[in-house]
């Protein structure tokens, strides 16, 4: 089964721009494929304004988020693969959803499903009279 992560960045994109609000990511900023501005990385994490007066042609796939956008006065494409974004919110309220790393959901639901499997017991029946 696909990864919900790029289905509810979208939605949530579309709702915060829906309100009026201005969407941010909080993306982790380590990885080959990430390409953001590293002046403005701090602790591994930057904070993108993904507001549609703040980038232009803007993609958001289901494995990368893709973007132009100026920083200090210097254009810049921007690549963050989805499974590198670790919130999606509004700037004004604060609402959105924030998402887990990779490595702490990477557990498959077949992985889960295996596992409670092994660890039950054979049912027993008891005749009620």
């Amino acid at each position: 089964m696909t990864s919900n992560r790029p289905y509810l960045i979208r939605a949530l994109y579309e709702w915060i721009i829906d309100n009026q609000l201005t969407p941010h990511l909080l993306v982790e900023a380590v990885g080959d494929d990430v390409k953001v501005p590293t002046q403005y990385v701090h602790d591994g994490r930057i904070v993108l304004n993904v507001a549609p007066s703040a980038v232009q042609a803007l993609e958001m796939g289901n494995d990368f988020i893709i973007f132009s956008a100026r920083f200090a006065g210097q254009a810049m494409d921007v690549v963050i693969p989805v499974n590198n974004v670790m919130a999606i919110y509004a700037k004004e309220t604060g609402e959105g959803m924030a998402f887990p790393s990779v490595e702490e959901g990477a557990e498959s639901a077949e992985d889960v499903g295996t596992t409670a499997t092994e660890n039950r017991t054979k049912p027993t029946l008891t005749v009620v009279k």
